[in-house]
């Protein structure tokens, strides 16, 4: 979801005094959730489509090795936006349960600004930046 594939929906525009991940707002990343799963999954009927298409067998091996790195590239990118599509789901799924936009690390808002720039974000910038810091610790 790197190149911002919500860009389906415009910004939610909160309104002055407008609760936290009222129902507008829940409607409109339910939206945008579901906008970026359409995409994935006509991107992936692109690529098996594709793929299939591009299935010819060749007699240099150079070409092959070009088609199978390919391939395997295509491969790759389709299991990254599976893994997505399955957060989605997730997603959708604390939508429904009133439950979605809180920080899994602490429990505050994880606030608009971040959600729409990274639905499927889980955590809050603060749980979120320790968390990397974690990460770069136990890396070293």
């Amino acid at each position: 979801m790197s190149a911002n594939t919500n860009k389906a929906a415009a910004p939610y525009k909160a309104k002055k005094g407008e609760e936290y991940m009222n129902p507008n707002q829940l409607a409109h990343f339910r939206q945008v959730m579901l906008a970026i799963k359409a995409n994935f999954g006509a991107d992936i009927d692109r690529a098996v489509h594709a793929m299939q298409a591009d299935a010819t067998s060749f007699a240099d091996l150079n070409d092959r090795a070009s088609q199978e790195a390919d391939n395997s590239l295509e491969l790759r990118n389709r299991d990254r936006e599976r893994k997505l599509i399955k957060k989605i789901d997730e997603m959708i799924a604390k939508i429904d349960a009133n439950e979605y936009g809180y920080c899994d690390g602490c429990g505050i808002e994880i606030g608009l600004n971040r959600l729409e720039a990274r639905p499927t974000a889980t955590l809050c910038i603060d749980c979120k930046t320790l968390d990397e810091i974690r990460e770069k610790q136990v890396a070293k």
